[in-house]
């Protein structure tokens, strides 16, 4: 059963085909997926074995930065494109267990994450969130929407772990992500997470699996590619690095080289 759309003109939801935001969902330990989800995950778990430490990794990538910019780069604006289904420790939970008065905007374009939305993504009554239903590429109508919430005079934080991926052509790629950063003042800052292709064969294979399944295909790119998305901006130390290895809390999991490796990630601010 492909997609459809119901009377009041919302999407329905795709049972049959297993979908990125799902299958994330299951390798997080969530119940918002399906059957044929956890059955793919399964089996791009059994072709690489850390594919769940990878998803777990990129989670504590956006914990850690999300917390370093609130507490140290003063940040109190947050634009998180490709959020996924809610779970534990959202953007706007992080940020405002810090600072209340911090605002989020979350951006997705999938049916089930819109029904999750008003439910949880909810804030604390100092601050603000918003969700905004549309494609990553649609820039002017999320910038639009998202001004509603945010103030593009001030600094803001543009989240983008595991969405670029999803771009399958490079130069529009890159064109989202500069278009993106163009759009908030200096001070503001960009974390994004990405796989990258030539770290292991293994990878290869599950992109394809993952494409064959019919979950919305995905591409992998060059370590120099993601940092190109960074280009103009200060990267932030350590670098463009494995999720698990930037600023860990505990400096055991940042020395395992061998959690998800393919899964790179790195945070800029815009001078």
């Amino acid at each position: 059963m492909a997609e459809q759309h119901l009377p009041d003109g919302t999407r329905s939801l795709d049972q049959q085909r297993p979908h990125s935001a799902r299958v994330w969902d299951y390798w997080l330990g969530g119940k918002s997926n399906y059957e044929v989800d956890r059955v793919t995950g399964d089996q791009l778990q059994e072709a690489v074995p850390d594919v769940v430490e990878a998803a777990r990794a990129d989670r504590g990538f956006l914990m850690r930065s999300v917390r370093h910019l609130t507490a140290e780069a003063g940040i109190r604006q947050f634009l998180d494109l490709g959020a996924g289904l809610p779970t534990n420790h959202n953007t706007h939970e992080v940020a405002q267990d810090i600072a209340p008065e911090s605002r989020v905007v979350y951006v997705d374009n999938d049916p089930l994450v819109l029904r999750y939305a008003d439910a949880l993504l909810t804030s604390g009554p100092q601050g603000a969130t918003n969700y905004v239903d549309a494609d990553v590429r649609d820039i002017e109508a999320i910038l639009e929407q998202a001004a509603k919430t945010l103030d593009f005079t001030r600094p803001v934080a543009v989240m983008m772990l595991g969405i670029v991926q999803f771009i399958i052509d490079d130069a529009e790629a890159r064109d989202v992500v500069r278009r993106l950063v163009e759009a908030v003042p200096p001070g503001s800052h960009l974390a994004l997470a990405h796989p990258v292709r030539g770290v292991s064969s293994e990878v290869d294979r599950i992109l394809q699996m993952w494409n064959d399944a019919g979950v919305d295909p995905q591409t992998l790119r060059d370590p120099a590619d993601v940092a190109g998305y960074f280009d103009g901006l200060e990267i932030l130390e350590p670098g463009v690095v494995p999720c698990a290895q930037w600023r860990p809390e505990e400096p055991a999991v940042g020395a395992n080289r061998a959690v998800a490796p393919w899964r790179v990630c790195a945070v800029g601010r815009k001078p």
